[in-house]
């Protein structure tokens, strides 16, 4: 590996044998040095965690795509495992940029955290790594992991190599730990784009089928459930579903509610909070 080129870091949560994350490197393959560090297996709905029960293996896999061959590996953990088996076991030095998809389905307001695609974003976010977490929309979402051949990532990777190069070349505003990216399912390369903010509307919704008795499998799934009115305009999924247009939203680790915390505090207090 060059130290001349960019090197880029690309993860995912469907797995090493997704397209996805194919169409993913052969986008990035221009602006420098990529290397795929994937889950073994399919992952989704993993977020950021790192289970005692994954093995931690690693195969180096073939991953030669029509712009050349990648090197590429398959780790027996979840993508936030992978970020970690990348920076401390695979990678020669720290990555200058990691993308993590594209994935399939729509990674929308408050179920990001449920995202493994989101969960390996934040977890390269966190070394202080320019991130991008991108994700196609669906047509029909329960079509989220079966790596359908048939859906067309070429957009979703132009929109991905536009948005790398930006953090190649440009810095993100403080504050900003990484950017989410949501591609519509019928956009185009001439598709609009824009900033939002992240939607506080549950998109997925649980549903189970009562008529499964508790002693029988029968995982509880999640379904598509939002109308115009329950979002804003300025949020990433009014921007995709209603305007059909590509999303940016920059997100921050820190979690901390955006409120004057010392002036809540001396409110308790004053209240007989007192410690």
């Amino acid at each position: 590996m060059t130290k001349d080129k960019p090197l880029i870091l690309v993860t995912n949560d469907d797995g090493i044998a997704s397209p996805g994350i194919h169409a993913a490197a052969r986008a990035l393959a221009p602006l420098g040095e990529v290397v795929l560090v994937a889950p073994r297996e399919q992952n989704s709905s993993t977020g950021r965690s790192h289970p005692l029960t994954t093995d931690g293996l690693i195969e180096e896999v073939e991953c030669c795509l029509d712009v050349g061959s990648f090197k590429a590996y398959a780790v027996g953990g979840t993508p936030a495992q992978c970020v970690l088996n990348a920076l401390f076991k695979i990678l020669p030095r720290k990555p200058d940029l990691a993308i993590s998809g594209i994935n399939y389905g729509e990674n929308f307001g408050t179920g990001i955290t449920i995202s493994g695609t989101v969960g390996a974003a934040l977890e390269a976010a966190s070394f202080r790594i320019p991130t991008i977490a991108a994700s196609l929309q669906l047509q029909n979402i329960d079509d989220f992991d079966k790596h359908d051949p048939d859906i067309d990532f070429s957009v979703a990777g132009y929109f991905t190599h536009k948005f790398a190069k930006m953090l190649l070349e440009t810095q993100m505003p403080d504050g900003v730990d990484l950017l989410k990216l949501e591609v519509p399912v019928q956009a185009t390369v001439d598709t609009p784009w824009r900033m939002t903010r992240l939607s506080r509307h549950m998109y997925y919704v649980p549903y189970f089928d009562s008529n499964i008795s508790w002693q029988e499998k029968g995982r509880i799934g999640f379904k598509v459930n939002v109308t115009k009115e329950d979002v804003t305009p300025d949020s990433d999924i009014y921007a995709v579903v209603y305007d059909h247009q590509v999303s940016i939203t920059p997100l921050t680790i820190d979690m901390t509610a955006p409120i004057d915390i010392q002036g809540w505090e001396q409110r308790l207090r004053q209240n007989g909070y007192s410690s």
